[in-house]
């Protein structure tokens, strides 16, 4: 099943879940509130719903459905679980060029991003000129867990998986090293792109994913700058929810964004930062693709 999140301009005017047709055509409206998009459907079915009714179908051209979605989970509940340097290739790049002569971490590194920094595909992110100069995109798949737990085992991590979403991980650099902490540097607002869909777990294998991002510099070509494939994860997705769920109880609509592939504008020499106008383009095949444009914030 595939969901989003929209807000339809007809017959109710507000923000809908909706689940593309068997025909891949037509929209499917949900019988559900969606004032936090597809997360309240989430919880739902969590405590033993059941799909609810389709109440309207839609049909809309490639152009109306994009001005119309939202990000999938546009007002998560709490903070989004991230994972640092957890591809191998991407871990070898940063040791050749930024943490030289550091060791393979032997836990995941875990980080948070705030909720409200959750854009959707289409979306502008601001570059945050009077805090940094050196931002940077972060390719990602994310986990959307399904059914809640503390202490979830590797073995039966799995069971606990919704479905799986595309996430762009901004990253202020500058402010990400001047700090102990990453918080601070991947948390300004709208840095965190998401979507189109969540696709469930059963119509997508997160355990070999392929996740490729493009950046158009203004006026520029596209360049691919990442493609890897999930496979390289050095701490696989079992072993990120056990992780994140030993003594701490995670919920439905929780994301683990899973980390990042080889070919971020930090690994480049010279570092490519990105800079007004620039587009960029992630791509998971399985659940599509989000395309963001970066522009300087007013009055910077």
């Amino acid at each position: 099943m595939r969901l989003a999140s929209i807000t339809h301009q007809g017959r109710l005017r507000a923000a809908r879940v909706a689940a593309q047709a068997p025909s891949g055509i037509t929209l499917d409206l949900l019988d559900v509130p969606s004032s936090r998009g597809v997360l309240q459907l989430i919880e739902h079915l969590a405590v033993g719903g059941t799909l609810p009714a389709v109440t309207e179908q839609l049909t809309l051209s490639p152009t109306v459905w994009r001005a119309q979605r939202q990000a999938p989970l546009p007002r998560q509940r709490r903070n989004l679980f991230c994972v640092g340097r957890n591809y191998h290739a991407h871990a070898k790049e940063l040791r050749d060029t930024v943490f030289k002569n550091n060791q393979p971490e032997s836990w995941p590194i875990v980080f948070s991003k705030v909720p409200e920094c959750v854009v959707a595909d289409g979306a502008d992110v601001v570059l945050p000129n009077s805090a940094s100069t050196q931002i940077d995109y972060e390719a990602e798949l994310a986990v959307v867990i399904g059914t809640g737990g503390r202490n979830i085992s590797r073995a039966e991590a799995m069971k606990h998986v919704f479905g799986y979403t595309i996430v762009n991980d901004v990253t202020a650099r500058d402010v990400q090293m001047r700090h102990a902490q990453w918080h601070l540097g991947k948390s300004f607002d709208t840095f965190c792109p998401m979507g189109p869909w969540i696709v469930t777990a059963d119509e997508l294998d997160g355990t070999d994913a392929r996740v490729r991002c493009w950046v158009t510099p203004a006026g520029g070509a596209p360049q691919l700058r990442q493609d890897g494939r999930t496979t390289d994860l050095i701490f696989d997705i079992p072993t990120l929810i056990e992780t994140c769920s030993r003594g701490i109880t995670l919920r439905p609509g929780d994301v683990i964004a899973t980390g990042t592939p080889a070919g971020v504008g930090m690994g480049m020499t010279p570092p490519q930062w990105l800079r007004h106008s620039d587009v960029v383009r992630v791509q998971i095949d399985g659940i599509g693709e989000i395309e963001n444009r970066f522009v300087d914030e007013v009055g910077a």
